[in-house]
């Protein structure tokens, strides 16, 4: 058999088995960034916060470890390149937050609802998908295209913040280290500074959240990692879609798992990376549920739930992929490296979930 071949399908079961892990944590810590949003907002509970920070901080360390190692080069990554889609970044990651608000969930708390038995989350997981293909191949990629990535900033270097240091005279691993060690060191430091942080739920989520997102990078990274394809005789990335080292995130992943649910027939099309941590993540979520006897099937109240859920879930479909990741894809594997835009994404991420829950409670409060 073909090693190329016998790599994918070893990635494609590595993707899967950390996805478990993701998935069984995240549903027994309650791992989820709107909810962390929520907390924050509606009642001054950083606790959720924190567990996300942690995942960030611990991302940061464990990745920039694995390049300190050789054993990763982020600015292979679809994350750090020159080209800064500025505007792309942060109309993306707005309209993902708001979009997570009215469905409930990102990406990832969508697999894990579908694993504890959430019929709506199955319904956003088939929205979001259709909408995230729309984006990337379709009607919404041409408006994207057009109007949208069109606006950037040639920077002459990577955007991940190393390399920008060492693209002003400092050696690049004095700069890998400088940057690791304030944006790495102060989100730890923030995350572990209130005795709320020393809880158990919210160590063990950040923790493993942060361990799985650094063994996605270690597995396209390096196992993944082909230096000359018998076929292209150049260097490549095996089993992943984007044909580059990638980690974990739950946009263009749900996209390429209905198309490859829809051509299953054509041979060319494998389990990638990120479909197989996807199901993953499904099947954590569902062996956790079920040796806890907390799985229950939990559909739409009524006709205006459908709504909200419907309209989340396209944007956070056209959102995503417009920002190049969704609170996991960005807001943990793109932040891990340190790019300039995945931190844009993530902060107006956050912006816009908490702009819609504030929006929420005035219409709640007025109709009252």
């Amino acid at each position: 058999m073909d090693e190329t071949v016998v790599a994918s399908s070893t990635i494609a079961w590595l993707a899967f088995a950390l996805g478990v892990v993701f998935g069984a944590v995240g549903n027994k810590t309650n791992f989820c960034t709107l909810g962390a949003v929520s907390d924050a907002v509606n009642m001054g509970d950083w606790g959720r916060m924190r567990m996300w920070m942690l995942a960030i901080a611990v991302a940061i360390l464990g990745t920039s470890a694995l390049q300190f190692a050789g054993l990763l080069d982020v600015s292979k990554s679809i994350y750090t390149g020159s080209r800064l889609i500025w505007l792309s970044n942060v109309l993306g990651g707005l309209a993902f937050g708001v979009g997570m608000t009215l469905a409930s969930g990102c990406g990832s708390k969508t697999l894990i609802r579908i694993g504890g038995g959430n019929l709506k989350s199955l319904v956003v997981f088939v929205f979001l998908g259709l909408a995230a293909y729309m984006t990337m191949r379709g009607l919404f990629g041409v408006w994207r295209v057009q109007w949208l990535d069109s606006v950037a900033v040639e920077l002459g270097s990577g955007q991940h913040l190393p390399a920008l240091l060492a693209a002003g005279g400092m050696a690049p691993e004095r700069a890998l280290l400088l940057a690791t060690a304030v944006v790495g060191g102060l989100l730890l430091a923030a995350a572990l500074a209130r005795r709320d942080a020393w809880r158990a739920d919210v160590l063990l989520g950040g923790i493993v959240v942060g361990l799985v997102v650094i063994g996605g990078w270690y597995v396209t990274g390096h196992v993944g990692y082909v230096v000359e394809h018998p076929e292209t005789l150049e260097e490549a990335f095996v089993g992943t879609n984007s044909g580059r080292a990638e980690s974990f995130t739950f946009v263009a992943p749900l996209a390429y798992t209905l198309e490859l649910l829809m051509l299953w027939s054509d041979t060319s099309r494998i389990v990638t990376f990120g479909i197989a941590g996807a199901l993953g993540v499904v099947a954590g979520s569902a062996l956790y549920a079920l040796l806890t006897r907390s799985f229950r099937v939990e559909s739409f109240r009524d006709s205006g739930d459908l709504i909200r859920h419907l309209l989340g879930a396209v944007l956070m479909g056209f959102g995503g992929v417009t920002a190049f990741g969704c609170t996991i894809g960005q807001g943990v594997s793109g932040f891990s490296t340190l790019s300039v835009g995945s931190i844009l994404t993530t902060l107006s991420i956050v912006a816009g979930a908490a702009l819609t829950m504030k929006v929420q409670y005035w219409i709640m409060m007025r109709e009252a």
